[in-house]
């Protein structure tokens, strides 16, 4: 509780500090076309880039209400989101087949991938005070370095501007779920803000699903608290903080046997802090510094008693009580040279350090050093490349180079844009993999992989309607898979099973994607849009020739929404996931479902909206992972009030 008191203090401390006592008068927005950044490090139009990427924004995930990061990401394009039940339950990402463990997330700068597992929990990450996602497909190691052999998902959170405003909400709903939040954001003079507290009770149903025979309700309780404080220096500077803390409470099963547990609980406090500095140093040189921290506090207790669903017979859970602790450290230090009109040179070094340890296992850290360079070129606003290369030199296995090659053609007077990208990655063992007691291989080489792709965007009748598709495959090599090796696993194990490389897998596959929006501002039909898009991923391991667990073939989204009056906005979203097995070597077959959403956002005044969400409106029972629970239909009524302050 005292770190939060100081990131956010901190934030409100230094806003007061600059005099933001008074709001500047709104100034008109300006549409631009939207940039991003994760892509190559620097900011990029859309129109310009050669990589598969997709931005959700916070005012997409607000008009559709979505509670978590995770709800956003189920419609987006080459995309697997799967949880283990309820809100509050473990929520991994996969992109285009890759593993959980194989796709890098940041927040603000900071990486929060677990040092122990390596993969990213999106249980607790919500919504609030988030600007936009970017989503970046395929291998991004060159940049990024280790664990975004799969791809990257960059968080970022809201940026304030305009006068200062402050905004609150209230929503109840089924499960006798209760959430209310509140933000202040604005920018006075250099210096803008952005802070946001919330909370969230759930009552819950259970983890393990009721069809089942479970009859536990599991319950979740999630605050989360957020800044953004930036300063506008001279000569092009800025200089910029960034705060969040998410504090998770929920009841778990056993999904595994399954068996429904009394009184089990996970707890996760996570703290992500962040801090850049860029600044101009010559009118054609600039440079960024970036140190960030990401670290968790993450309590479990096994429960008191468990009843077995398929026998109906009460066991002792096995385990006891444990915290893990994680943490993970960044400092990064780049350059931006334009040598000349279409070269831009970026170099730079970064230090990694992850550290983890719980009851059992001994605090072990693993750290990297790592030096990157990529060459971008531009020629007259139509033919695109980029090419890298990044060398990473780790304490525990040694070296890893990785590098990537980008090319793109935008042909300005069709709006048509044609991209292709080849690159290499590769993740560094977990904490868990080489140190975990009685299990761990202190032995193990990084995982390895390659990435290319290919695709056309187009845009059409004046930019109303884009259209995008491609295609892509990925090789994994070395993979760490646990293995049955009582000769090479004795020094590390009792059992006889410990991680080993071993494994080597592929993955391939086609996307495509389109977007239409169309205001005609007639009697009952003021404005709508329709967006979608499929994906087809085939997945192979080379070993055994069986797909990859819990990837489905076929995957797609649609989102429908139609205005038919000025205050009154309805949004129909629905997702499709075909079949799927839950285990490797083909076993545990899943059914393919599909789940609709439909929300109904009504502006009573302009400081006052209102809204009613249904979750699976047509009550599908679904599993997204074997034996997990699912909500049924679900009906959530909120309200949202926003008004300027100072003024």
């Amino acid at each position: 509780m005292r770190k939060f008191v100081i990131g956010l203090g901190l934030s409100f401390v230094l806003l007061w500090g600059f005099g933001v006592g008074h709001a500047e008068d709104a100034q008109p927005v300006v549409q631009t076309e939207e940039v991003v950044t994760s892509a190559t490090k620097t900011p990029m139009p859309v129109s310009h880039l050669t990589s598969a990427v997709e931005v959700i924004t916070g005012e997409e995930m607000q008009r559709q209400k979505f509670k978590t990061v995770a709800d956003a990401l189920r419609l987006a394009q080459g995309i697997a989101v799967f949880s283990s039940g309820g809100p509050g339950a473990d929520t991994n990402v996969r992109i285009r087949g890759g593993g959980v463990t194989q796709t890098l997330v940041l927040i603000d700068g900071a990486i929060v991938n677990s040092a122990t597992t390596g993969a990213y929990n999106f249980a607790n990450l919500t919504t609030d005070n988030i600007e936009r996602v970017e989503i970046l497909r395929g291998a991004q190691s060159m940049l990024w370095g280790s664990d975004a052999m799969g791809g990257v998902i960059n968080i970022v959170t809201k940026k304030g501007a305009g006068g200062t405003t402050a905004s609150s909400f209230f929503e109840y709903g089924s499960f006798n779920s209760i959430r209310e939040g509140g933000q202040i954001s604005g920018k006075k003079g250099p210096v803008d803000f952005s802070v946001d507290l919330s909370r969230w009770d759930f009552a819950g149903f259970s983890t393990a699903d009721s069809r089942l025979g479970a009859t536990e309700r599991d319950s979740f309780r999630n605050w989360t608290a957020s800044s953004r404080l930036g300063v506008d220096l001279p000569k092009d500077g800025r200089l910029e903080f960034n705060f969040r803390w998410m504090n998770g409470s929920t009841n778990i099963d056993n999904i595994g046997t399954p068996a429904d547990v009394f009184n089990a609980k996970n707890k996760s406090q996570q703290f992500v802090f962040s801090g850049s500095y860029d600044q101009a140093i010559t009118h054609w040189w600039n440079q960024k510094v970036t140190l960030a921290r990401g670290e968790e506090d993450a309590p479990y207790w096994p429960g008191n008693l468990q009843r077995n669903l398929r026998t109906g017979a009460t066991s002792v859970p096995f385990g006891s009580p444990n915290t893990t602790q994680t943490l993970s450290n960044r400092l990064e230090w780049q350059h931006n040279m334009q040598v000349a009109d279409p070269l831009l040179l970026t170099f730079g070094y970064q230090f990694r350090e992850q550290q983890g340890k719980n009851d059992t296992l001994a605090q072990r850290i693993v750290s990297s050093n790592a030096g990157f360079a990529q060459a971008q070129l531009n020629l007259w606003d139509r033919v695109f490349g980029t090419a890298g290369i990044r060398q990473d030199n780790y304490n525990v296995f040694g070296n890893a180079t990785t590098y990537r090659l980008s090319g793109g053609y935008l042909h300005k007077e069709t709006d048509t844009k044609l991209r292709t990208s080849y690159g290499t990655g590769f993740r560094a063992p977990s904490i868990n993999e080489l140190y975990f007691v009685d299990f761990g291989n202190p032995n193990l080489k990084p995982e390895k992989s390659q990435s290319f792709d290919a695709g056309v965007d187009q845009e059409l009748f004046g930019k109303r309607l884009k259209l995008s598709g491609g295609y892509f495959w990925n090789r994994y090599s070395n993979q760490i898979v646990t293995t049955y090796d009582p000769v090479v696993c004795t020094p590390f194990s009792t059992s006889g099973y410990c991680p080993l490389n071993v494994g080597n897998s592929s993955t391939k596959g086609f996307e495509a994607s389109f977007a239409y929006k169309q205001t005609l501002d007639l009697p009952l039909l003021k404005a709508f849009d329709v967006q979608g898009q499929y994906t087809n991923t085939m997945t192979r391991d080379m070993s055994n020739g069986s797909r990859l667990p819990r990837q489905p073939v076929d995957q797609w989204s649609l989102q429908a929404g139609y205005q038919p009056i000025d205050p009154l906005r309805i949004i129909l979203a629905g997702r499709f996931v075909g079949s799927r097995f839950n285990t490797t070597a083909d076993r545990q077959g899943m059914q393919a479902f599909d789940v609709w959403n439909l929300t109904t956002n009504y502006t009573v005044t302009k400081h006052m909206e209102a809204y009613i969400r249904a979750d699976n409106l047509f009550n599908q029972r679904y599993q997204e992972i074997l034996n997990a629970g699912t909500p049924v239909r679900s009906i959530y009524f909120g309200i949202r009030l926003s008004h300027g302050l100072f003024s």
